[in-house]
């Protein structure tokens, strides 16, 4: 990237204790994003490691695509992708997994998507079009595919919300990210939804997806997490979604009190004896602006 030009696609790589991967993931995806035609940056977020993957960030020799480093101490890969998400101004702001379980030969068909208008392209081995190895053990396969059932009931639009490969309009990523409450492995469900009821569109392309060893999900405690995340989320949108709705509820306006005219007394022709005034009750009239509609339910930013 020539020196003083503006990023316009930054890809963030969220990395606890990665040394071993990290330089395999760093080479080739910088070498990637130096072919596309526009300037590109990588960002690392060191989440917390203890192994010198740092060190290694900021030991990377210059070139064309830089590569700088963020930290954030708060565990959990949705905090790191969050911290990296907030630090970038690029146009375009994307993440992908430290082990680069997804080929590169997709970017610049993510790029002209976003071009185009789309405000999200996430990769997908859902799609017939994608071709996935998978070592996975059957429980691990079971599990994945009661998680996606569950996701069901959050978002809708979306077959494959984990796939570690989602780029996003760049405003859009930052304004999103900050609204996301869940830290963990599951925060893509929340990201993804909250643009889904915003009514973004979110386009899903084809990827080559390979299962590397060394990932640090574990199934029994980062899988059990992730349910009661994507449960938590649900009940959150859910909450706020009720919340949207009543504030468009227009306060009712208390009735006025009648104004009381007194009516003059009819000249007579004889003398008349006066039992007191006549009085006439003339409503008034109080001009109410039309209710603005309701938003349909679960409509909405940040709802």
């Amino acid at each position: 990237m020539p020196t003083g030009a503006a990023a316009v696609l930054d890809i963030v790589v969220p990395a606890r204790n990665e040394v071993e991967r990290l330089p395999r993931t760093l080479t080739p995806l910088r070498t990637e994003l130096a072919k596309l035609d526009v300037p590109c940056v990588v960002t690392v977020v060191d989440n917390a490691s203890e192994d010198g993957t740092a060190e290694l960030v900021l030991a990377q020799p210059a070139g064309p695509v830089p590569v700088r480093l963020v930290r954030c101490a708060t565990l959990g890969k949705g905090n790191a992708v969050r911290a990296g998400v907030r630090a970038s101004t690029a146009k375009y702001v994307g993440f992908c997994d430290a082990d680069l379980a997804t080929a590169l030969d997709g970017l610049p068909r993510i790029l002209e998507l976003l071009d185009g208008g789309t405000h999200i392209v996430i990769g997908s081995r859902a799609l017939t079009e994608s071709v996935v190895s998978v070592r996975h053990s059957a429980a691990r396969q079971w599990g994945a595919a009661f998680f996606r059932w569950s996701v069901r009931r959050v978002i809708s639009s979306v077959a494959d919300t984990q796939c570690g490969f989602k780029f996003f309009e760049g405003h859009l990523a930052r304004t999103l990210f900050e609204q996301v409450s869940c830290g963990g492995f599951a925060f893509d469900v929340e990201v993804l939804a909250r643009a889904e009821r915003g009514g973004f569109r979110i386009v899903e392309t084809p990827v080559h997806w390979v299962d590397v060893a060394g990932s640090s999900f574990s199934p029994l405690r980062d899988g059990l997490r992730s349910f009661l995340d994507v449960a938590a989320i649900d009940r959150r949108l859910r909450r706020e979604a009720r919340l949207a709705v009543r504030a468009t509820v227009p306060t009712a306006v208390a009735p006025t009190s009648p104004a009381v005219v007194p009516i003059p007394p009819t000249p007579a022709a004889g003398p008349q004896r006066h039992r007191g005034p006549a009085f006439a009750i003339e409503p008034t009239l109080t001009e109410l602006a039309p209710p603005r509609a309701l938003p349909a339910f679960g409509t909405g930013e940040g709802g």
